[in-house]
């Protein structure tokens, strides 16, 4: 391996009591940390350790692309800017090997559409430098939580919902979904009958706090629609979205 390193400390279980555990996560969670810089990638790396998680980490995207195809890694860790490949390419390419893999972006860049297009392309979180090191460990137990969820099957009447397998079914079979789809329809099973304002899928789904002035999740909704039947999502006017009774 050239830039691409497991560092000698990181190679056990992090420090034996210290830092926070979460009993839905899985034993020593393995992150993958991409990063260019360092002195920023070592800080973190050992702040993680602390909190319980075992980090192996990439100094140039190329390597820690090959990283991440090899698998294994519970979350993934991308800075957005780096010499040797874009950031959002390096993203594709994760994703492309393991559709389902966790990534939560680091950046500099807080330009609005950058980071609505790092969610759009898959990325689970996106955080902008400079951070607070208690928000960074945060975001990483909620998205290590996330995962940790994915096995369970969620039922709201006749539809049925498989994080595993990103499938639903509304009485009439299987349909595969994508992730943000997955995670819409999530959305909406769990406030039941309820509507759902676009501003709370906003935040749920795509991690946007403010309203980007699109439509994605209209997109989003229209794709859900057609894919399990017009009838199953209403539009609430005024208010947002939610399942049919």
């Amino acid at each position: 391996m050239t830039a691409a390193r497991q560092d000698s400390r990181t190679a056990g279980h992090g420090i034996a009591g210290a830092g926070w555990s979460d009993p839905l996560l899985p034993q020593v969670p393995r992150i993958l940390l991409i990063d260019d810089e360092r002195q920023i990638s070592g800080f973190i790396g050992r702040a993680l350790e602390r909190s319980g998680y075992r980090v192996d980490i990439a100094d140039d995207a190329a390597s820690g692309v090959h990283q991440a195809a090899i698998g294994g890694y519970h979350l993934v860790i991308l800075d957005l800017i780096m010499p040797d490949m874009d950031g959002k390419t390096a993203l594709e390419a994760i994703l492309r090997a393991h559709p389902a893999q966790s990534v939560l972006i680091l950046s500099c860049n807080s330009d609005p559409a950058t980071k609505v297009e790092c969610l759009d392309l898959g990325a689970r979180d996106y955080l902008t430098k400079p951070f607070s090191l208690a928000e960074l460990t945060a975001r990483v137990r909620a998205r290590l939580r996330d995962n940790a969820m994915r096995s369970e099957l969620t039922q709201v009447g006749d539809l049925t919902l498989d994080a595993g397998r990103l499938v639903a079914d509304s009485g009439t079979g299987p349909v595969a979904l994508t992730r943000l789809e997955f995670l819409c329809l999530r959305a909406l099973m769990e406030h039941g009958g309820d509507s759902v304002k676009k501003s709370e899928l906003l935040a749920s789904v795509w991690g946007i706090e403010f309203d980007p002035g699109s439509n994605i999740v209209d997109v989003c909704i229209r794709r859900l629609r057609a894919k399990l039947g017009f009838s199953l999502i209403e539009t609430v006017r005024g208010e947002g979205y939610r399942l049919a009774s």
